[in-house]
């Protein structure tokens, strides 16, 4: 389980929420069977390459197949 004591760290409410976003997102990684670093690897690869202000919903971990990520 992610967080626990991390929640201890967030300094502010806004490092609180940042980290719950990024929780969660970890989190529905794991519950769609990709692997979560390897997700965020891809995810943070893909970013810069896409134009400004596209739609980044394809990205999702929901959107993804460990195949998609593996090809990349």
């Amino acid at each position: 389980m992610i967080g626990r004591k991390n929640w201890l760290f967030a300094h502010s409410v806004k490092g609180a929420r940042a980290s719950a976003i990024l929780y969660s997102l970890v989190e529905t990684a794991k519950a769609n069977g990709l692997e979560p670093y390897a997700w965020l690897t891809y995810v943070l690869k893909q970013l810069p390459e896409m134009e400004a202000g596209s739609s980044v919903e394809h990205l999702l971990p929901m959107n993804l197949t460990p195949a998609d990520i593996s090809k990349a």
